[in-house]
């Protein structure tokens, strides 16, 4: 008979890595990536800082492995940093987290993704992760190497010692591992870049892909998400092996107790109900050492037979319509972008939002016949693999897009050169890996993002109209600029009319068509102009114009732009309205001009 042995859980993931994202030398230079980004916006949210980051990644040299690069990866942060008896578990033990088993939206809870990118490290350049920690506490730096004792699951710290840092509390990390560098496409590190920036508008980033030039992005937030408290599970999301489970994590605790604080919605009110649908009276006041296989099954099976109130939804957080809407415009020049945020729902008895954006950009050379460019969120972290088997693609892949003027093949993503990016924040997401790759898709889960998607699909399909009636108009007001003047000119040639009434004809046809916009924008730009002119007179001669919070209402000649590329029926009412501006601005002139 053969022995059996038993392996720790570092041992374990260190033989299985492609489950946790290390299946490919492109797919572990992303996911360190995503791992060191995740742990530094999530400790700096839970201090209340605005992150700065700064990312470098580039290649120094051939792996030591077939068809690989010697990869440098630095993620640098100023969050509250890590103390320094900390920093082997952080870095160099399998599931430990601070935040592990803890019902709450932030990004890593299992405790696995940084461990295992200082495992990957140290299997395939000998040397783990270099950090570098401070604290506001500390007077200097820790530097140190973390490596991992595979065969026990503990961290192991090598070379530590203080140094002089020019951050007052911080992290820096540095990983030398094999890869290869992708900067575009699905597992890219520019669409993990630029999926970051658009689901944290609070954040500001500097990064340095390779051989490219640093580029920052700062925030257009200062607003520090509030991650809510953690949210206790609902009884009726467990199985019965679950249920059992939980109960140990509460000792020698009563078992109505353990109803009422292990659990959401249940309350004295509720252990009645559970009494009526055959929870014996007499356990629950027992502690739960106390009882029997067959004592947790009769409580289990009368929990799952009564009607609970669905779970608060306070614990969920959104980006919001307004800061998705910023963030979005600085990934480019938009000519395009719809944004919905969905109120927080219950799905499969667990508290989710969902938020979606379209955006189209002007500076992106996409085919109009290719398929949209999908970017995934959970809990504010891309996904950008496996995605044929995730919920928001098969959540898209449902809705009929040719009602809102989109081409779509059969059970495919539409086409067009636009990017849909959609989030889901719960604090229970469910994966379908190790490696949080792909959202598990329920039908109450697909239904919701479905109707976030169909509202912002209504947006488009407004948009797409309205571009469909500009270019025909458009196309109809060339034809008669084109043939308008051959037929003023054989007007005039058949009754003879003299050259000043065919230029007034010619004239008339270049305000009927809307074409006279560009006068009075230049009438009101030299209003503008001569405007302020008089206010720099009137300041150098002492003259104070009363309240610095009076406002002297000038419109823009952008604005008159903007309108003058509405409708035709609309051009008569822009003249008049660039005529009467030009009015009261002279008129708000000579006032101030009086009251001065």
């Amino acid at each position: 008979m053969s022995k059996i042995t038993k392996s720790s859980t570092a041992e374990y993931f260190a033989k299985n890595l492609q489950q946790v994202g290390f299946s490919s030398p492109l797919k572990a230079v992303l996911t360190t990536l995503k791992e060191a980004v995740d742990n530094s916006l999530d400790a700096c949210e839970s201090a209340g800082i605005l992150p700065d980051l700064l990312v470098e990644i580039a290649k120094v040299g051939t792996g030591s492995t077939k068809n690989t690069d010697l990869i440098r990866i630095v993620v640098e942060d100023n969050g509250p940093g890590i103390e320094a008896e900390d920093l082997a578990k952080v870095y160099g033990e399998y599931l430990a987290s601070s935040k592990f088993g803890r019902g709450q939206c932030s990004r890593g809870q299992q405790g696995i993704g940084i461990s295992a990118a200082t495992t990957w490290a140290q299997m395939t350049n000998a040397r783990g992760v270099s950090v570098v920690s401070k604290t506001k506490k500390m007077r200097k730096a820790v530097s140190a190497q973390v490596d991992v004792d595979i065969k026990s699951n503990t961290g192991v710290l090598k070379n530590k010692e203080t140094m002089d840092w020019d951050r007052d509390h911080g992290t820096r990390v540095e990983f030398v591992l094999d890869g290869r560098i992708q900067l575009n496409g699905d597992g890219g590190l520019l669409t993990y870049i630029e999926g970051t920036i658009l689901v944290n508008p609070h954040m500001t980033i500097t990064y340095k892909l390779n051989e490219a030039d640093f580029v920052t992005v700062t925030r257009v937030s200062t607003e520090v998400p509030q991650v809510p408290e953690a949210s206790l599970p609902h009884p009726h999301t467990f199985k019965l092996g679950e249920f059992i489970t939980h109960s140990t994590l509460f000792g020698k605790t009563t078992l109505s107790k353990f109803l009422k604080t292990g659990f959401s919605r249940i309350s004295d009110q509720s252990i009645s109900e559970f009494t009526k649908k055959g929870l014996p009276k007499n356990l629950l006041e027992k502690p739960l050492t106390s009882l029997s296989e067959e004592d947790f099954k009769k409580v289990f099976q009368a929990v799952q037979n009564t009607d609970l109130m669905a779970p608060s939804t306070k614990s969920v957080l959104t980006v919001g319509e307004e800061a998705l809407s910023k963030s979005i415009t600085r990934l480019g020049e938009i000519d395009f972008f719809a944004v919905v945020t969905r109120k927080p729902t219950i799905c499969d008895f667990k508290p989710v939002v969902v938020e979606v954006a379209l955006a189209r950009f002007k500076d992106r050379n996409q085919q109009a016949d290719s398929p949209v460019t999908l970017l995934r969120f959970a809990n504010r972290v891309p996904l950008q693999f496996d995605k044929s088997g995730c919920a928001i693609t098969w959540a898209i892949e449902s809705v009929n897009w040719k009602t809102y003027g989109l081409g779509q093949p059969k059970d495919s993503l539409p086409l067009g050169p636009y990017i849909f990016a959609i989030s889901i924040v719960s604090p229970f997401i469910k994966f379908k890996n190790a490696s949080k790759e792909t959202i598990d898709a329920s039908e109450e889960l697909v239904a919701e993002i479905r109707l976030a998607l169909i509202q912002a699909g209504q947006k488009l399909s407004r948009h797409i109209k309205k571009e469909v009636k500009e270019a025909d108009l458009e196309r109809k007001l060339a034809h008669i600029e084109q043939f308008g003047p051959i037929l003023v000119e054989g007007l005039a040639r058949i009754i003879n009319a003299p050259e000043s009434r065919k230029k007034k004809a010619e004239e008339g046809l270049k305000k009927l068509l809307g074409r006279d916009s560009e006068e009075a924008i230049a009438d009101l730009e030299a209003a503008e102009s001569k405007l302020l002119a008089q206010k720099q007179r009137e300041k150098k001669k002492g003259i104070a114009h009363g309240d610095e919070d009076e406002e002297i209402h000038v419109i823009s000649s952008e604005d008159l732009v903007e309108e003058a590329s509405e409708p035709q029926g609309t051009k008569k009412s822009t003249t008049k309205k660039a005529v009467g501006t030009q009015k009261a601005t002279a008129t708000t002139k000579k006032t101030t001009g009086k009251k001065a």
